[in-house]
């Protein structure tokens, strides 16, 4: 029997660490029995073979997938997305674009469930341009193989594309970025536990020395 485990990332337990028990929770009792898992994806999982780790980052789920052998991986909205229940709330009168992170570019099924589980909530979706298996990077992947402002510009960029004032993401470092360009962020989480979407620390050196200390710790 395959053994399963919930690795919120680093993003999510920098961003909101109650998170984490609300979704492991919600999982126990919905899903099946998951263990919260905390080692980050840039370390030995220290799992063994056969398990599946049900991620909410992007990121995480590119490295925990393509690093360790007999590792697999679920996004946790193709899980919610699933299951028969879940308490959405209603977001009737929202419209928001969709920003598709770089690391699940390859994994329409995630980018589908974003999509259906947005619908659930009777958010409209105005897609931009480039989407999905298309998506174009937020900018911060390019830290720091980029100087600051070429990045910033990178972000500007991708955030005039998008339609809608209001963008979804579904990685935390697409908030920055988003909120950066001048759009309004609205992490996937936030609006299915129906809070507000918090830009946080934004400075890009400040941003990723943080999750440089939470990698170091974990």
């Amino acid at each position: 029997m395959t053994k399963t485990y919930f690795n919120p990332g680093c993003g999510l337990s920098i961003y909101k660490p109650e998170m984490e028990n609300r979704i492991l929770n919600f999982l126990n009792t919905n899903y099946g029995e998951v263990e919260l898992h905390k080692i980050c994806c840039h370390h030995d999982p220290q799992l063994e073979q056969g398990s599946m780790i049900i991620n909410v980052c992007a990121g995480c789920d590119r490295r925990f997938r393509s690093l360790y052998e007999g590792i697999t991986t679920k996004s946790l909205y193709e899980i919610i997305d699933e299951l028969d229940y879940f308490p959405y709330p209603d977001h009737s009168g929202l419209k928001v674009s969709v920003h598709d992170p770089c690391p699940i570019r390859e994994k329409p099924q995630i980018h589908e469930a974003v999509r259906s589980i947005l619908g659930k909530m009777n958010i409209e979706i105005v897609e931009t341009e480039f989407h999905g298996t298309r998506s174009i990077c937020c900018g911060d992947d390019f830290y720091p193989s980029l100087p600051l402002d070429q990045i910033h510009e990178h972000m500007h960029k991708r955030a005039k594309s998008m339609p809608c004032d209001d963008v979804c993401v579904y990685c935390i470092s697409c908030i920055k970025s988003m909120h950066i360009g001048g759009k309004n962020p609205r992490h996937l989480l936030d609006l299915m536990l129906g809070e507000s979407t918090e830009p946080q620390i934004y400075d890009t050196v400040e941003w990723h020395e943080q999750l440089q200390e939470y990698i170091d710790a974990h």
